[in-house]
């Protein structure tokens, strides 16, 4: 078994590094955690740093993420535009993994940023459920509405176990009030 963690976008994370210091979107909020507890047990986990998050394409992405290896054992977990990819990339390869983890998907977040809007211009396949062991989404009571509309799409679309967490935001450092998310690392343990 492997985990692979897609983080999600920045609208000015290039300008963010450079005048605040910031560390890369794949070192944020609760990913190095989430890494390190799995890794104490001895599980591989890869959190790939995306190219040009703050301008997200595609392509790029997809290059970038296929660097890693993913096979039926695979454990694949997307936060926010992460969760996007991981969907579109699933429903065009029909690759088989154990367990999909969407967490704040922003599928039809279409006012964030035109190459946003782009990335997420995909047809979801329903058939994709039946190449994965489990999928569920986590969202949280106080994200953006566009953010749980997003979920429900995916839950139905899907057939996906939908978590409702209370007061976790859009599930970033700031919004949650921690960099640990135990439920998401009971859920990937599972």
């Amino acid at each position: 078994m492997n985990v692979v963690i897609i983080h999600g976008s920045s609208s000015k994370d290039r300008e963010n590094i450079k005048k605040y210091g910031l560390p890369p979107q794949n070192e944020r909020h609760w990913l190095p955690w989430i890494k390190y507890e799995l890794e104490k047990k001895n599980i591989q986990t890869f959190t790939p740093l995306m190219p040009k998050n703050w301008k997200e394409e595609y392509e790029d992405w997809k290059r970038e993420f296929e660097k890693n290896e993913i096979n039926k054992d695979s454990i694949l977990v997307g936060h926010s535009s992460g969760a996007d990819f991981l969907v579109r990339w699933l429903g065009e390869t029909g690759r088989n993994v154990k367990k999909l983890i969407l967490v704040a998907p922003g599928k039809l977040y279409t006012n964030y940023s035109v190459s946003f809007t782009k990335f997420c211009d995909f047809k979801i396949d329903s058939k994709i459920k039946n190449n994965i062991g489990e999928i569920i989404i986590f969202i949280s009571n106080n994200d953006l509405e566009v953010i749980f509309k997003s979920a429900k799409l995916y839950e139905k679309k899907l057939n996906a176990k939908l978590i409702e967490l209370k007061g976790r935001g859009h599930f970033t450092e700031k919004g949650m009030g921690t960099k640990e998310f135990p439920e998401l690392l009971e859920k990937i343990l599972e």
